[in-house]
């Protein structure tokens, strides 16, 4: 295709800058206040020089650094976009993905953490927060998300590791207040430590059990004092390898007394923000007992955990398990269950979960159409549980992927609106299923007025319904329409 001379030098002078980008030296950063290695520099300083906050420039700009879809205060379906996309961004990804995978080393390093063995572990812990705030700040982002011991290290002792936490979350708390940011939720990491090889909640061994509730409690404790708006169960390890020495009924017992206790401790915190499960098939662990969406609620059911705890869908991990995004959040919504999503995606040719930035207009269009014909996302929202690429390694990659991101996410809500507007998708469902409202077998079926005896007797008096002409279900048609909205 030959682009007209306007078109070519926009592109042109887009590229240009790119370019220079990732010529620049990688990983240098300087303050207002000095280099890196002196204590205090990076306290007032910019930790993303040069990165001016993000704007929306429309679909026709060719800035990278701007949104082209994402236009925070556009009305959409009577809100504006902000409030229907509760963007978050995860502190774990953000702040402490590093590029190693299970084949390489760290191939992604941050400036403020140059002289970690200078300053300690908690002075950078410091720095990572502020650069963090300065991110989400500039990229108009209004919620986090963390685990405790990735913001804060870990102490030699449980005791120590507390008083860390609260020294960080002092400052976390500081910032919210000075920025305006909230915390969408929190949760504890119980699947790194050695402790937890054999798993937390399901643990062989009791004591960590007992040291896994103490870090679950004061977790959810700082939750509430950041306002967190709820609270995440990632069961990481619990599971099994093998079930030759595995007691499945015992573990499986053991993370249900384990989540019944944290919603007792929930109620008496008075802490007011949701509970959640998030589903994942594998990995660590071969099997992983909140499998997905279904196997979750299932679970919760059966222990009588439904009223305290909803579903944190991560859509890398519906792939994972054999499912669509979508399907997850149907199924969650189907049992009143959604409670939040972790916007990300995997590779299809790549078998583990990769938690790369969700940029199918397709796929997110679905995702929302699911979501605003079951009145968004409740308390929730869009949690971005996505890492820079291993080879991304300069740190405004940090900036692209995200906005890229908001961008996808909210093209797909701008797609759905018209899709619920005009009706036709929602329009064609209701035919097929017209037999269930608009004939009496069909009403009496669904109120529980007959059973097998009178359905057989009115199977006996009408012809075969095959015979009688069964219409098509019209998935191809389905299809043309989607791809109208779709561009």
């Amino acid at each position: 295709m030959r682009l007209r001379a306007p078109a070519c030098t926009a592109i042109a002078a887009a590229l240009a800058l790119t370019v220079a980008a990732a010529a620049a030296p990688p990983h240098t950063c300087t303050t207002a206040e000095g280099a890196p290695g002196q204590r205090g520099a990076w306290g007032q300083g910019e930790f993303f020089p040069g990165i001016p906050k993000i704007r929306y420039e429309g679909p026709d700009s060719t800035n990278p650094l701007a949104f082209r879809y994402y236009n925070a205060s556009e009305e959409i379906l009577g809100k504006p976009m902000r409030e229907w996309l509760r963007f978050s961004l995860a502190f774990w990804h953000t702040m402490r993905a590093d590029g190693s995978d299970m084949f390489g080393s760290p191939t992604q390093s941050r400036p403020w953490e140059a002289d970690a063995a200078e300053v300690g572990e908690l002075e950078v812990a410091f720095r990572r927060m502020r650069a963090f705030f300065e991110l989400l700040d500039k990229l108009g982002v209004d919620y986090w998300c963390f685990h405790d011991r990735d913001i804060a290290p870990e102490g030699a002792s449980l005791a120590e590791t507390n008083a860390l936490l609260d020294k960080v979350v002092a400052l976390a708390k500081e910032l919210q207040g000075s920025s305006g940011k909230r915390v969408l939720w929190g949760t504890a990491q119980l699947f790194k430590h050695p402790r937890y090889l054999h798993g937390a909640a399901t643990s062989p061994n009791a004591s960590v059990f007992a040291y896994a509730a103490a870090q679950v409690k004061k977790a959810m404790e700082v939750t509430k004092e950041l306002g967190g708006e709820g609270y995440v169960f990632w069961g990481g390890r619990e599971g099994y390898s093998t079930l030759l020495n595995t007691d499945l009924a015992l573990e499986q017992g053991n993370m249900a007394r384990f989540l019944r206790m944290a919603a007792a401790y929930k109620r008496r915190l008075k802490f007011q923000g949701q509970l959640l499960l998030e589903p994942k098939p594998q990995e660590p662990t071969k099997h992983q007992y909140d499998y997905d969406a279904a196997t979750t609620i299932a679970f919760l059911l059966k222990h009588g955990l439904d009223k305290d705890y909803k579903l944190n869908i991560e859509c890398n991990h519906a792939t994972l398990a054999g499912h669509s995004c979508m399907h997850e959040l149907e199924t969650a919504a189907a049992y009143g269950a959604l409670g939040s999503l972790d916007a990300n995606t995997g590779d299809p040719q790549t078998g583990w979960d990769t938690d790369q930035f969700m940029t199918d207009e397709r796929e997110t269009t679905l995702i929302w159409w699911t979501l605003l014909r079951h009145g968004g996302i409740a308390s929730g929202g869009l949690n971005f549980d996505a890492k820079l690429r291993r080879e991304s390694t300069d740190l405004k990659d940090v900036f692209y992927a995200h906005i890229s991101g908001m961008d996808a996410m909210a093209r797909g809500l701008r797609n759905a609106a018209k899709l619920v507007q005009d009706g036709l998708l929602d329009g064609m469902r209701r035919q097929r299923y017209s037999s269930w409202s608009d004939s009496q077998l069909g009403r009496d079926i669904t109120a529980g007025k007959v059973g097998f005896e009178e359905l057989e007797k009115a199977a006996l008096g009408q012809p075969d319904p095959w015979n009688a002409g069964l219409p098509s279900g019209q998935a191809e048609l389905s299809e043309i329409v989607l791809s109208r909205y779709v561009r």
